[in-house]
């Protein structure tokens, strides 16, 4: 049995079948709420995020152009929601929410969650067009194309974001000692 694509879920709930929006919500929470973790860097920002995303896509459905994909519009939504938490949100320093580590001492786990935090801290310190690239680009391994259909802009424009993050990400991770080998894991 084949998956049903997402333009005939959204059309099923606009007949009148919420149980074909939950397969939309079911299929793409986690990477939206993955990127709206890493714009955030806030556990209970990231959920209420993606929460009130989905509600914006339900009220919306409607207005969806389904010659477009619906995770591009949806996604187009979060990252709207994500501006705007950022927008309200007065400068905190970042918390890990990694717990401990299984199977690692103490010192490579320091390590780690040390330049995690670091890395977490340098992404919210660059602009969003920047910070928005890297993490589909890195934590989510989507082409230039795809970025660039997602974000809306043309793939040397991708490309030219990306190049400027990565030296604006370097710098400040060089300036708050982050090795090499743990800017490059994520």
């Amino acid at each position: 049995m084949t998956r049903p694509d997402d333009r005939s879920l959204v059309s099923e709930c606009l007949a009148g079948d919420p149980r074909a929006f939950e397969v939309l919500v079911d299929r793409y929470y986690k990477v939206l709420y993955n990127v709206a973790l890493r714009m955030l860097h806030d556990v209970e920002d990231a959920r209420d995020t993606t929460q009130v995303a989905f509600l914006k896509a339900y009220e919306k459905l409607a207005t969806f152009d389904p010659q477009y994909k619906f995770f591009s519009w949806i996604y187009r939504i979060l990252v709207n929601e994500t501006i705007n938490v950022l927008a309200r949100r007065r400068p905190v320093t970042p918390v890990s929410e990694d717990l401990v580590s299984r199977g690692k001492g103490p010192d490579e786990e320091y390590e780690e969650q040390s330049t995690s935090e670091r890395i977490g801290a340098a992404l919210m310190q660059i602009s969003i067009e920047h910070r928005e690239v890297l993490i589909l680009r890195h934590f989510h391994s989507l082409s230039y194309a795809e970025i660039a259909a997602l974000v809306g802009v043309p793939e040397k424009t991708v490309k030219s974001r990306l190049f400027a993050a990565r030296r604006h990400l370097g710098k400040l991770l060089l300036d708050r000692g982050a090795t090499a080998r743990g800017a490059h894991e994520g």
